[in-house]
């Protein structure tokens, strides 16, 4: 795990850092510039842009996890497997594009009743969704060499900071909103372009078509691990992306303003799962590649660790000050307290699960995931159907926690079935324990004790600490997660001590 935690922890702080500023640009300048129907407006044309991405990429992205550790050789160019990726995914791109033209009559219908807004800025999903999925092929080679710390920095930081600027054009009155919505979506090639630039730099930017030289046998099976996974990766974005869509339909966009403002929110407690999978999933595809298991059964358990104390921490440590940290958004952001509750039921099993999807789809197993993802979107789609009229935004929460929840229960016992492995042990339930207890003191102090809103949150976030980091960090019942700890307050340290 050395290799992990070093990396994970520096793509943990730029993640981390860019969580900071994307709370600058949508928790404090998107509310304070915007109406919540134009918030709405600009995340549905990322969500439908990062969905045009999954779409056009045509499974590639497990390819290359998969099958670029056994063609590397950087004297034959990893026998052109870049061209060739790049070469699919051109295809995806131009084939989706073109529906996107065919189809544009119908898709406008859908959204004419409650997000008419839409419409008008329909082609502008476009640049996001074709900049993004050349980002993510080229963010996952790079990835495959271990090299995760420029991707974070381009997708984390620089973009976003370019969204800040873009920000404050708009409320300085230099561009109108038309013109921020164009600029918003043009900006997504940004991160784009410096990968580019960091593949030349490593002398990886292979181009060149003539150079693939993979054998028809091995390009079949390529193809069809390809043609598989594509549904995969398709149903987790769906999932992603589902309720935004529909909640804009369904609802309008004012709604949807609402729900990804929240998601936006839950997206910081997933930072060190994220981190700590960015550089994980590499080594699985390694780990399967040499029939390393009692490799892949370790890596597997100190993931599932990490991901559960960091992400249950930080649950309680939020949710214990919900209505505090809601205080500061609109009123008619109150709506979202709820989502955001489901919406981390959801996420905590899936980063208590850890590396269960890697391992899966990395394997000579992986046509089964195939009944998992369907089974996710089916599971989904039916529920919004159902909860969304029902309970309005909350209801899509709710449907995906259930569909997140049963999706990662069936991959982990089949994972479990087939090969032998799991990532839990018992000093998880003590951890799982210590959360429930903290949990319950937060929801005594709110309920009994009338302190004024800043004490209050100086002292449920002190009481965090006390009863759920301190017995863990006191009775070592999760080393890996004290290995973090340690590496980052000596990395903090050091850095301190070279400024003085």
């Amino acid at each position: 795990m050395g290799i992990v935690q070093k990396d994970a922890f520096r793509t943990m702080l730029i993640s981390y850092l860019g969580i900071v500023l994307g709370y600058v640009n949508k928790g404090v300048l998107f509310l304070i510039i915007f109406t919540t129907e134009q918030i709405g407006l600009v995340n549905l044309i990322i969500s439908l842009g990062t969905l045009f991405a999954q779409f056009a990429n045509l499974g590639t992205i497990y390819t290359t996890w998969k099958f670029l550790p056994f063609l590397k050789n950087k004297e034959r160019k990893h026998h052109g497997f870049l061209p060739l990726i790049l070469l699919i995914v051109t295809i995806g791109i131009l084939v989706f594009t073109l529906l996107t033209l065919i189809f544009r009559p119908q898709i406008e219908t859908m959204y004419l009743e409650h997000s008419a807004m839409f419409v008008s800025y329909y082609y502008w999903f476009l640049p996001i969704g074709i900049s993004y999925v050349i980002f993510l092929v080229l963010e996952m080679y790079l990835r495959s060499f271990y090299k995760n710390i420029i991707p974070v920095f381009a997708y984390e930081i620089v973009l976003r900071l370019a969204v800040t600027i873009s920000l404050i054009l708009y409320y300085f009155d230099f561009i109108s909103f038309d013109m921020f919505v164009i600029l918003h979506s043009l900006l997504y090639l940004i991160p784009t372009v410096i990968l580019l630039f960091y593949l030349y730099k490593l002398g990886e930017l292979n181009l060149n078509p003539s150079s693939i030289n993979i054998s028809k046998r091995f390009r079949n099976i390529l193809i069809q691990f390809s043609a598989f996974n594509y549904i995969n990766t398709l149903g987790v974005v769906l999932v992603g992306s589902m309720d935004v869509i529909m909640i804009a339909q369904m609802i309008g966009l004012e709604a949807t303003g609402v729900y990804t403002t929240v998601i936006f929110l839950t997206s910081a407690l997933q930072v060190p799962y994220k981190s700590i999978i960015r550089v994980s999933s590499p080594l699985v595809a390694d780990y399967w590649k040499f029939r390393e298991f009692g490799k892949m059964q370790d890596l597997y358990q100190k993931v599932s660790a990490v991901g559960l104390v960091i992400g249950l921490g930080l649950f309680c440590g939020i949710w214990n000050n919900i209505d505090f940290l809601f205080s500061f958004l609109k009123p008619e952001f109150q709506a979202g307290i709820w989502v955001f509750f489901f919406l981390m039921m959801g996420r905590l099993i899936d980063m208590y699960f850890g590396i269960n999807g890697s391992i899966f789809t990395t394997s000579k197993k992986y046509r089964y995931d195939i009944l998992f993802t369907i089974f996710l979107i089916v599971t989904v789609f039916v529920l919004n159907l159902i909860f969304i009229p029902k309970w309005g935004i909350a209801g899509a929460a709710i449907s995906t926690s259930i569909a997140l929840i049963i999706y990662n229960v069936g991959r982990i016992l089949f994972v479990w079935f087939a090969f032998r492995i799991h990532p839990f042990h018992k000093n998880q339930l003590y951890v799982i324990l210590l959360g429930l207890i903290s949990l319950m003191t937060g929801w005594i102090i709110n309920t009994y004790f009338l302190f004024d809103p800043i004490s209050n949150f100086f002292v449920q976030s002190f009481l965090v600490v006390i009863i759920f980091f301190l017995p863990i960090y006191v009775f070592k019942l999760e080393p890996e997660t004290i290995g973090y700890f340690h590496k980052g307050t000596n990395f903090l340290l050091s850095k301190f001590r070279k400024k003085r």
